[in-house]
């Protein structure tokens, strides 16, 4: 029959070759995962980049508010010292008689040395203890009017020690209702006695102008506030405001609670949040707030944001599409080279293990067997007549006889380590690791009797049906053996089983 020797490399792969193909059919997960983090960092990057940008935005505003804020106290610290002057000389030239004894038009000239036609100056005033007007800038004979009820009078009356005073705004009862503030200082008899006070209006217009000046985008604010939380001036301009009492709001905590900061909060008047820079006045009970509006700053980097973060998530997210792409391609490949790799190792007809793949299986099976000394079977299955059969009912027949005689040897080896392959023709070998000759014989039997119950014709056979004849072979491999001994033993059992009429079991004597 058939005794060549069918030793070759071993079946099992060995361990770097199966860490291999572990690593090969992890690569897919790898590529989707090195994708996706790779997208992730990519993104995260930009968000950081973003990020960063956003505070750089926030410290431009923070700095810009700033510098506004400086320029425009030292441009009222400016004009409010050349005012306190113009006003302490009026105190002075009062005190003095020579100066009051000079006629009304000498008095006044030396008394305001023509500091009352100042642009942004209402009127200087000298008023007596009841309130009326004594001297007056703007006319030698003085305009009728008492200003008691004023608190730049009052505080002065009622507090010997205020020193300058800069009062609430009020409507001008001299000019028209012109919304305006007072510098006051009191004037007192040599026994200290309260004698009036000198006054000069400060047109609120000023600081409107210098306001209006200060460029802090469509939503900004600009604001002067009194220590006691009195709105002197904002812009945008609404005269609602100004005068009101904003002492309790949150943002005038801050603006109490350090000398000069910056914090965002949301307006009390208009409710717009806005980054506040605020600073109070080292030599005026004045407060300076300068702040921007959030939206004004972030303008610019939100479209920015909108731009780059939209293209980098789609970039990620087409990295990601890529990665799932190269994986599902890896995928495919390795399944065709699985493929082709069964397709190696395969009979095409039965698929069985084909001969390659049998001589594999027998160095791999006999090797451990030489080393556990354990029993090891062999049975050679050969298909009776099939010569006759195939001339008789033609190739294709004889191709549906043999896939249907390695169906039944497949469906009788149970256990795991038991292979049939087609050894070639219509020969098959069945490989039975650690199994005695008893139990061989009894796979053996079932797989004959598997075969005859096809009943599949066969005019040519004696049994009228294709049968098969089996030759058996179990030994206990020692150390100098090797398989193509019991291959040739199996060989020789079948050789008698068709001597011994087909259709049988014949077993190899024992060795």
């Amino acid at each position: 029959m058939a005794t060549e020797n069918l030793s070759t490399p071993s079946l099992n792969t060995p361990g770097p070759a199966r860490a291999s193909a572990h690593a090969r059919s992890s690569t897919p997960n790898i590529i989707v995962l090195c994708g996706t983090l790779i997208a992730l960092v990519m993104v995260g990057l930009c968000a950081l980049v973003l990020y960063q940008a956003r505070l750089d935005a926030l410290d431009r505003a923070r700095d810009t508010s700033r510098n506004l804020a400086l320029l425009a106290e030292r441009d009222i610290e400016r004009n409010f010292e050349l005012y306190e002057l113009s006003l302490q000389a009026v105190v002075e030239g009062v005190q003095r008689d020579d100066v009051m004894s000079l006629s009304p038009r000498l008095r006044n000239d030396v008394l305001f040395d023509r500091a009352a036609s100042a642009r942004d100056l209402g009127s200087i005033l000298v008023l007596d203890a009841s309130g009326k007007i004594a001297i007056d800038s703007g006319s030698l004979v003085p305009r009728p009017g008492n200003f008691a009820d004023r608190n730049y009078f009052s505080v002065q009356r009622d507090h010997p020690d205020t020193g300058l005073y800069i009062s609430t705004p009020y409507e001008s009862r001299l000019r028209d209702g012109a919304p305006s503030i007072a510098l006051s200082r009191r004037l007192s008899h040599p026994d200290g006695s309260f004698a009036g006070v000198a006054m000069l209006a400060i047109n609120l217009e000023y600081f409107r102008n210098l306001f209006g000046g200060l460029s802090l985008g469509p939503h900004g604010a600009v604001s002067l506030i009194s220590h006691d939380g009195v709105m002197i001036m904002r812009q945008p301009f609404d005269p609602h405001v100004i005068g009101r009492d904003i002492s309790h709001a949150d943002t005038f905590r801050h603006f109490r609670a350090a000398d000069q900061g910056s914090f965002s909060e949301t307006s009390s008047i208009d409710g717009r949040r806005r980054l506040y820079y605020f600073r109070n006045f080292p030599n005026l009970p004045l407060i300076i707030m300068v702040a921007e509006g959030e939206e004004d700053i972030y303008a610019a980097w939100r479209r920015r944001t909108i731009i780059i973060g939209s293209s980098m998530g789609v970039l990620a997210i087409g990295f990601i599409i890529l990665s799932f792409v190269l994986a599902a391609q890896f995928r495919r490949r390795m399944r065709a080279e699985s493929e082709l790799q069964l397709l190696a190792r395969t009979d095409g007809l039965t698929g069985l293990h084909n001969r390659r793949t049998l001589g594999e299986i027998l160095d791999q099976e006999w090797r451990r067997a030489r080393r556990t000394r354990s029993l090891f079977s062999l049975l050679f299955v050969d298909i009776d007549r099939f010569k006759a059969y195939n001339d008789a009912y033609g190739h294709q027949a004889g191709d549906d006889a043999l896939a249907a005689v390695a169906r039944c040897i497949g469906d009788n080896i149970r256990r795991p380590v038991d292979t049939a392959a087609r050894y070639g023709g219509e020969e098959f070998v069945v490989v039975l690791p650690d199994t005695p000759a008893d139990g061989a014989a009894q796979v053996a039997e079932k797989i004959r009797a598997a075969i005859s119950d096809l009943s599949i014709e066969h005019a040519g056979s004696e049994f009228g049906r294709v049968t098969a004849s089996i030759g058996l072979a179990s030994w206990r491999p020692e150390r100098d053996d090797d398989v193509s001994a019991l291959i040739r033993a199996a060989d020789e059992a079948l050789y008698d089983a068709k001597a011994h009429g087909r259709n049988r079991v014949m077993q190899s004597s024992p060795v």
